[in-house]
């Protein structure tokens, strides 16, 4: 831990010097090149008393130098945003190993991946303020980040969890490669819908390439224009050189509508697909020995050019589609029908490359989210992969919540059965039962995602999680936080009897009723889930349930977690032992808070 801290803190001050001596170069160079460009003018003005001819040649090259000088000066500054955005990355990294959650950091805590109504994530902190997604994420684009969420919301299968696992070991140590990915993405502002949008258009029938009319409209148009344009300077009044753009003015008002939807599914692209060529190009230029990397990176490349280019050819012509955005757009319509002229150049691409834009987007986005699992397991190289088992068995050592920071962290064994076994976990208040639920759901859920685990050990089947934890009212459908937990709770045992492989996590079941009905319906709901082959952990004050132990030989087994109080003053040690709670401590929690009893 203190050798990565101390080797992100070196990066960070590296690369922030890199950026002010880079940016420190380019303001000098600014400087040269106003000089030059004022030398530049004079010597012309000289050249030109002296012959007109040295004067033309003279200019023609200075702005082939100018321009070549111009394209190597913009890219210091680039280099030097680029070193910036390298140090704010390493920086963000220093700080999350000392403090786990940094404020005002560069990744999303996708929050708009929050649902109450998923089987686990909403209770397990998956997404949201300090939440696994933010602690684990360092995908850029908005395909990436859904991505990510997709791994840990869908349990992956077994062949896909072992070459993901194979990926993340070699990204984690290319520590440079994932960083110079960061950075580039760190650039790139996109949405999900432009995106989606983008590959509606791909769906859409073309027009231009059906209208063999349109497209010879399109070579003669300019020659007529440019005929009618001489006429009328030569021989026609003003008003009758107007008839020669009525041709190219009809073309535009009979195909507005279709070249306004092209316009409207491609316009927002145009950025987003220069950055993301941008990072595929990153992508390409990597070295790969993952049959998975190296399978993904082998998408990007074709058989005459690599699709980076393809992409930003696909950026620069949605670019000139958007001129018309511009009020002299009419000029170049009337003229050449411009819009159509690219519209036109968007189908041929279209029809080229219809079907390997959405792979270059899989892929894209796949790569940045094993590149932020590669960074989980860089900073926690103590955590290990688990090994996915043909039997019906949990087995792990040193389980712990992977949002606790290590120097805080208990860990805690867990050995059982995944079907028909139950345990029943006891403790009083603050002991930590909620937090052993989600330390186990969280590492199955990272388990089943391919991803490495906070743990010495993990054996465990695919399995799916299922969780009931933080059931709320919900207004808008006029429910009760008890009928919510009763819904849910249907929802997790019609899981289980369809035999989905259920991992269920219980926490205080019923509590929104009597403690008579409480008691009665836990251990109806108990049985149930025992006959029905369900497996997982049930948290509950209920004492009385430990009883049910005695009568399934096995199925049922009670752990507890104890707390001391010392001196006057509680001590939690929050480790799992076998049998029934006997502390209790919710009158001295009172007497803590002021309240005499």
């Amino acid at each position: 831990m203190k050798e990565k801290l101390k080797n992100y803190k070196d990066r960070t001050a590296r690369y922030r010097q890199s950026s002010e001596a880079r940016r420190s170069r380019y303001n000098r160079l600014a400087f040269v090149r106003l000089i030059a460009f004022v030398a530049a003018i004079l010597a012309a003005i000289f050249l030109w008393s002296v012959h007109w001819l040295a004067a033309v040649g003279f200019i023609l090259v200075f702005i082939a130098a100018f321009y070549r000088f111009i394209l190597w000066h913009q890219r210091i500054q680039e280099g030097s945003r680029h070193d910036k955005r390298l140090a704010r990355i390493n920086r963000h990294e220093a700080e999350s190993l000392e403090q786990l959650f940094v404020p005002g950091g560069p990744w999303s805590d996708g929050e708009s991946f929050r649902d109450p109504e998923h089987p686990y994530s909403f209770d397990l902190d998956l997404f949201g303020p300090y939440s696994f997604f933010l602690y684990t994420n360092r995908c850029s684009t908005a395909i990436g980040r859904h991505r990510l969420a997709d791994y840990l919301k869908h349990p992956a299968e077994p062949q896909d969890i072992e070459e993901r696992q194979g990926a993340i070991r070699e990204l984690s140590e290319k520590l440079d490669w994932r960083q110079h990915l960061q950075a580039y993405g760190l650039e790139t502002e996109d949405d999900i819908e432009h995106v989606e949008l983008l590959q509606q258009w791909l769906l859409d029938e073309p027009f231009m390439l059906t209208h063999r009319w349109l497209r010879v409209a399109l070579v003669l148009t300019p020659i007529w224009v440019t005929m009618g344009l001489v006429i009328w300077f030569l021989y026609l009044p003003w008003y009758l050189g107007i008839l020669f753009l009525l041709p190219p003015a009809w073309i535009m008002s009979h195909t507005r509508e279709r070249v306004d939807k092209t316009h409207l599914r491609t316009t927002h692209a145009a950025k987003v697909l220069d950055h993301y060529a941008r990072l595929i190009r990153h992508i390409e230029t990597g070295e790969f020995q993952s049959d998975k990397l190296a399978h993904m990176q082998a998408q990007f490349r074709l058989q005459d050019e690599q699709a980076s280019r393809r992409i930003q050819r696909l950026s620069y012509i949605i670019n000139q589609l958007n001129v018309r955005y511009n009020a002299f757009a009419i000029f170049l319509n009337l003229y050449a029908l411009w819009d159509l002229q690219w519209v036109y150049r968007l189908e041929k691409w279209k029809v080229r490359h219809r079907d390997l834009l959405p792979v270059w987007f899989d892929a894209l986005s796949e790569f940045e989210a094993l590149s932020s699992v590669g960074t989980l397991l860089y900073n926690n190289p103590e955590w290990t992969f688990p090994e996915l088992t043909g039997n019906e068995n949990l087995e792990g050592e040193a389980l712990g919540h992977p949002l606790i920071h290590p120097r805080e962290r208990v860990p805690n064994d867990l050995h059982m059965p995944t079907r028909g076994h139950i345990k029943l976990i006891t403790g009083s208040n603050m002991a930590g039962k909620s937090t052993f639920l989600r330390t186990v759901g969280l590492n199955i859920v990272l388990a089943m995602a391919g991803a490495p685990v906070c743990a010495r050990r993990l054996q465990l089947p695919r399995l799916r999680v299922y969780s009931s934890m933080r059931t709320q009212d919900a207004l808008h459908e006029s429910t009760s936080s008890f009928y919510a937990e009763l819904k849910r709770l249907k929802f997790i045992i019609e899981a289980v009897e369809r035999r989905e492989n259920v991992f269920f996590l219980l926490d205080e079941i019923l509590k929104g009723t009597n403690s008579r009905d409480r008691h009665t319906g836990s251990k109806a709901l108990i049985r149930q889930l025992i006959r029905s082959g369900g497996g997982g952990l049930i948290a509950t004050h209920d004492l009385e349930l430990g009883q049910l132990a005695e009568q399934y030989g096995g199925a049922i087994e009670n752990l507890c977690i104890e707390v001391d109080i010392r001196d006057g003053k509680l001590f939690f040690d929050y480790k799992i032992k076998p049998g029934v709670s006997q502390s209790f401590n919710a009158t001295q929690l009172m007497r803590d808070m002021g309240i005499n009893v």
